[in-house]
């Protein structure tokens, strides 16, 4: 039997020698990719995630195990879960909205939606909402991430979920937001249909909405 606690605590300890040997024994033993994934990774990250809010460790070495674990995902999950061991939770739209040019904590969402099984079109920062609806257009996606880390910013998240709703396309996905100032009184005002605070309850709320 697997041990999948091992494999969340190495990965949150950063580790990185012993999860790859983890993961590799997990599937010697025959368990499957998306449970190796569920189990053992994700809840690494979710532990990483806890740590992060406690201001136990920095954004650096959350980015740092982030990729670590999307290395680990596509070198020796990948393939498997390719197979059709998993099946992907959708396609996601994300963006940082125009005038706003941070993306380290969007960059962080996205490996992990992508570390989930979700496959994702990431439209960079200082995104017009016109390049967005056109996205949503042209991949047809069931999801949409807008990130603002300004108050400053915060009105444009409204600006685009408003273009989006004006394209005729709302009613095709699902709109999740999140960055510093936001919560979730702002994202029932803007009309958004979850708010997550963190990259890891945004992967979990992601997850929940796809279902």
């Amino acid at each position: 039997m697997s041990d999948f606690v091992q494999i969340a605590e190495n990965l949150a300890a950063g580790n990185k020698p012993r999860v790859r040997e983890l993961v590799q024994l997990a599937l010697d033993q025959g368990e499957s990719a998306k449970k190796i994934l569920d189990e053992g990774l994700m809840k690494g990250m979710g532990i990483v995630g806890g740590m992060m809010e406690r201001e136990e460790i920095m954004i650096p070495e959350v980015l740092d195990v982030a990729q670590f674990m999307s290395h680990v995902i596509n070198e020796m999950l990948k393939p498997l879960l390719l197979e059709g061991d998993m099946n992907p939770y959708g396609k996601v739209v994300f963006a940082t909205v125009q005038g706003d040019v941070h993306d380290i904590g969007k960059n962080l969402v996205i490996m992990m939606l992508e570390g989930a099984g979700f496959q994702v079109i990431d439209l960079g920062i200082d995104v017009p909402p016109e390049t967005i609806v056109e996205s949503i257009r042209e991949n047809q996606p069931n999801m949409l991430g807008l990130s603002a880390l300004l108050t400053t910013t915060m009105p444009m998240i409204k600006t685009t979920i408003d273009h989006v709703i004006d394209s005729g396309l709302r009613d095709q996905i699902k709109i999740l937001v999140g960055g510093a100032p936001v919560d979730q009184e702002f994202a029932d005002e803007v009309g958004a249909d979850g708010y997550a605070p963190d990259a890891s309850s945004a992967t979990q709320l992601a997850k929940s909405l796809a279902n």
